[in-house]
């Protein structure tokens, strides 16, 4: 803990620390085959929560890190970034729009609106850049080192949208030492994944280069019932990324990051009817494997992007500087059945596609200390810009059939000034103060109206631009009762930024405004390493209130898109994580967390479901009867407790190779998933649990074995639709499979 050195030991090195390039786990440093367990103790983890290498437990944050053999067992059955949710304590994550547009929601709080254009309060951010529209957070993850989960706001060094905290994803950076990887699976449903890496030096000690690639497929398993066939469930994903870092001295770094994506595929399967009236669960109706759809082309989707990002890194003795400038696009669509079912099975069909393109440039400027000094201290500045265009058209809405796109631009620019600072009061206490200036503006234009075949025409909709100003702040102090053990407290505030929702200008009806919301929050915690670095455990407890906090009002009886603030969301909760090395070849983690949320607005009223389909449990707003008060009702999707659990227990095979077992499982509470309750879209007791069992022989690099993801084969429910009839999606299916992998080099 304290009085350990994190301090990398040459110029470029902490050039490197200091633009946040390595964050790695030690105890699984490679993401294809993992690495094995140094004998003993826990390997010290270094994160970059505070966008410099530090010890996970010298940082007075709630993190949590996830790397090597969990990552390679949690996506062996090509699963997307979804497979993280319940992973982490306090992490959920969700999607209404296949494998492109993932929700994430942290501590309880997240935004579940599904539109292309929606803002969340959880940030990703991936080698430094954020990537702020949803479709750029469902970039394919391989060849990553690491995976930090940075819980509670953190508007100080990441700016606004970060008020539930941050995704940070690390992948493998180029090294002088030659290393690569290969692997491939095949698994249920024709499955398959390949993916391989391989850096080292071109110019020794001067230039050096890594190249990754992933190429992942799945058959069409789900059959349409209309016809009989199976022509649903499919995707083709291929993905890569190359990396040059040049270093002509000492003093200077350049990296040049270039990655794409494209995914070709089936978009979210919603199943018509698989609620009953008055009763929790999925019913009789629901079949994994059929669906009925008479529209919706059987759910297609299809998206391209691709990235650039130089990061330039100068030493200049007592201070480095750092460059990040980075250039993101995609662009592509989903279409759905969003009734799920035949015209006959539902009160009207619904077919919507949904499109975006998006561009986006950032550019940050830091300079920070490098110093063994009692301070340290860094100053920035932050610019971005995005250019939406999402693209809505129904083909089968309300009895009519769209002729003509409409197609709405949102424009945001953001600037930002910051500054942190640290200071060792003496061996044992830390204080540390931050502060950030943000100037946030969106412009909203309708760029194209679609017309009805009965002439009914949406008129005007006269342009909307909100800016606004926000400060954020933290203050934060580490206490180090002994080398092994600390306590910590932070307060802090951030703030998400205005949101226009523009989607219901499809629909004929006007956008709506958020004000920005602001948070307040203030933890605690504890962090050991205990019984000789066998064990770490950290605990938090938290308590934050956001006021104006912003909410998506999805569905009900008039189908409408529409965001609002309530007057406070207020929670509190507990994590835990906790790692324990019980013998050299017996690892066990486990995770919890609690989080009891309430939203307090006594006016705050909206539609419950529409056809009379549910059962509101709220009190009828004496208003408007039309609609239920939602005053005291937990935040949506917000999970009450989660829990996981790994286990890895391994037998050596003379001495190089090892057979093992790992197995991981999350577990959640209850979840109401709308903004009201009803009794129909609540769930509670829900698990999913992955399996792996395989032999690995470090000499020769080889891994090789048998997985299966979702083992129990459990049918979670993650969301519904409201608005027609009791519509409802799942999970990924029970997954088996084999994998073969390969390790070469350092």
């Amino acid at each position: 803990m304290r009085g350990q050195n994190t301090t990398t030991q040459s110029r470029f090195g902490r050039g490197l620390a200091i633009s946040g390039a390595i964050a790695v786990a030690a105890s699984g440093l490679f993401a294809g085959p993992a690495a094995a367990q140094e004998p003993g103790v826990l390997e010290e983890i270094v994160v970059t929560a505070q966008k410099r290498e530090e010890a996970l437990q010298d940082v007075p944050i709630s993190i949590a890190t996830t790397s090597g053999e969990r990552l390679n067992a949690l996506f062996s059955g090509s699963e997307d970034i979804l497979a993280l949710s319940g992973r982490v304590p306090g992490l959920y994550a969700e999607s209404s729009n296949g494998r492109s547009a993932p929700r994430f929601y942290l501590r309880g709080l997240g935004n579940i609106d599904f539109d292309l254009a929606a803002s969340q309060p959880v940030s990703l951010v991936m080698d430094e850049v954020v990537m702020e529209n949803v479709v750029l957070k469902g970039f394919p993850l391989f060849d990553v080192q690491n995976i930090e989960v940075i819980r509670g706001p953190q508007g100080t060094l990441f700016g606004r949208n970060t008020t539930a905290g941050i995704i940070k994803i690390n992948t493998r950076r180029p090294e002088d030492e030659f290393s690569a990887y290969a692997k491939g699976s095949y698994a249920t449903f024709g499955t398959t994944n390949i993916e391989g890496a391989a850096g080292g030096a071109l110019i020794e000690g001067t230039l050096s280069a890594r190249a990754s690639v992933l190429s992942r497929s799945r058959d069409n398993w789900i059959r349409n019932g209309s016809d009989g066939e199976k022509a649903l469930g499919r995707y083709d994903e291929n993905a890569g990324r190359v990396q040059l870092l040049w270093t002509p001295g000492d003093r200077f770094s350049a990296l040049l990051s270039h990655q794409n994506r494209s995914l070709d595929g089936t978009s979210s399967i919603f199943r018509a009817n698989v609620f009953d009236t008055g009763s929790p669960g999925l019913n009789d109706n629901y079949d994994r494997d059929v669906v009925n759809y008479d529209g919706g082309d059987n759910n297609p989707q299809s998206y391209e992007s691709h990235g650039t990002t130089l990061n330039l890194a100068w030493d200049f003795d007592t201070a480095s500087l750092n460059s990040i400038s980075s250039y993101q696009q995609a662009d592509g669509f989903s279409r759905g059945d969003i009734d799920g079912g035949l015209a006959s099975e539902v009160p009207f069909p619904s077919v919507t596609q949904d499109g975006a393109d998006t561009d986006q440039f950032t550019q940050e400027f830091r300079l920070a200390s490098i110093s063994d000094g009692p301070a340290n201290w860094q100053i920035g500045a932050f610019f971005f810009r995005s250019d939406l265009v999402v693209t809505t058209e129904s083909f089968a809405s309300f009895g009519f059939v769209s002729r003509q796109d409409t197609q709405i631009q949102q424009q945001n620019t953001t600037w930002a000034l910051f500054g942190q600072g640290s200071y060792d009061v003496n061996d044992q206490l830390t204080l540390t103060a931050g502060v950030r200036y943000t100037r946030d503006e969106k412009d909203f234009q309708v760029l194209q109206f679609g017309q009805l075949w009965l002439d009914i025409d949406n008129g005007d909709v006269d342009p909307i631009s909100v800016d606004d100003d926000q400060t954020s702040w933290e203050l934060s102090a580490n206490f180090a009762m002994t080398d092994e053990t600390a306590l910590y407290g932070r307060i802090s505030s951030g703030f998400r930024a205005q949101t226009i929702q523009g989607r219901d200008v499809a629909f004929l009806e006007t956008p709506t405004v958020a004000q920005p919301e602001t948070i307040d929050s203030i933890e605690a915690g504890y962090k050991a390493e205990l019984m000789g670095n066998r064990m770490r455990l950290n605990v938090g407890v938290f308590h934050y209130e956001v006021d104006d906090l912003q909410l998506s009002i999805i569905g009900g009886a008039s189908n409408t898109n529409q965001v609002v603030n309530a007057k406070k969301g207020v929670a509190s909760g507990l994590e835990v994580d906790a790692e324990w090395l019980i013998t050299d070849n017996f690892l066990v983690t486990f995770g919890t967390s609690y989080n009891d949320t309430e939203l307090q607005d006594s006016e705050l009223s909206t539609a419950p479901c529409g056809s009379g389909q549910c059962t509101p449990l709220d009190p009828v707003n004496p208003a408007n009867t039309a609609q239920v008060l939602v005053d005291g009702n937990p935040f949506p999707r917000a999970p009450k407790t989660t829990h996981n659990l790994t286990l890895r227990y391994s037998t050596p095979v003379g001495d190089d190779a090892e057979i093992y077992l790992f197995t991981d499982w999350a577990f959640y509470g209850k979840i109401n998933m709308p903004l009201y309750e009803a009794i129909e879209f609540q769930t509670d007791n829900q698990k999913e649990g992955g399996l792996r069992v395989g032999y690995r022989n470090d000499a020769t690099g080889l891994d090789i074995a048998v997985f299966g993801r979702n083992i129990t084969d459990e049918d979670n429910i993650l969301g519904f639709v409201d608005f027609n009839n009791n519509t409802g999606f799942v999970n990924e299916p029970r997954v088996w499979g084999i994998e073969v992998g390969m390790e070469f080099g350092d």
